[in-house]
């Protein structure tokens, strides 16, 4: 029995690592699409009002999409935070500061989680709108597949120049997170 469950153990830290190296590659592997739309995911917002490093990096990234004109509008979605701001308020000052038209940039403030997001999306766009997703990039996966889970056809990952040692820990949810969002 003891052996049983060694095997069993063993398989299961070897899915664990397998997959967690997919979601990584995912995540890295850097779409260059023309899209409709950029859908940049929210993340904290300072109590200043100031966007994150974190945020800032995504939010960097569709500007920089914008600007290339790889896309013609940019959905930043988040929601209120704990430090009293709109995450996708923030982000949308953000970009106006940077240049983007008022016209070019959706808001959607009630995007609190990644399933949240996509519908919201799912609301303002069809389903052969071609998005492309920016976030962190072990969070791509689970994004992709949340928009795919709505019937969106065409999704493609883009991950922010942001690194950080909390990676890691983020890289251990995504494992659970994903499976959580391919049950349901």
């Amino acid at each position: 029995m003891k052996h049983k469950i060694d095997l069993l153990l063993k398989i299961l830290l070897l899915w664990f690592v397998l997959h967690s190296l997919l979601i990584t590659i995912d995540g890295l592997r850097d779409e260059v699409v023309p899209c409709d739309v950029v859908v940049i995911l929210g993340n904290q917002v300072h109590k200043n009002g100031q966007l994150s490093e974190r945020l800032k990096a995504r939010v960097d990234k569709g500007l920089e999409w914008y600007q290339k004109g790889l896309c013609q509008q940019i959905l930043v979605s988040g929601g209120l935070g704990k430090e009293g701001h709109y995450e996708g308020d923030a982000m949308a000052a953000y970009l106006r500061q940077q240049g983007v038209p008022s016209a070019v940039i959706l808001i959607d403030n009630k995007g609190n989680n990644t399933h949240a997001t996509a519908l919201n999306a799912k609301a303002l766009f069809s389903n052969q709108a071609a998005i492309t997703i920016i976030s962190q990039y072990y969070h791509i996966s689970r994004t992709r597949l949340a928009f795919q889970n709505l019937g969106f056809t065409s999704i493609y990952g883009v991950h922010a120049d942001y690194f950080e040692l909390r990676d890691f820990y983020s890289i251990f949810r995504e494992f659970f997170g994903y499976y959580k969002y391919w049950w349901f």
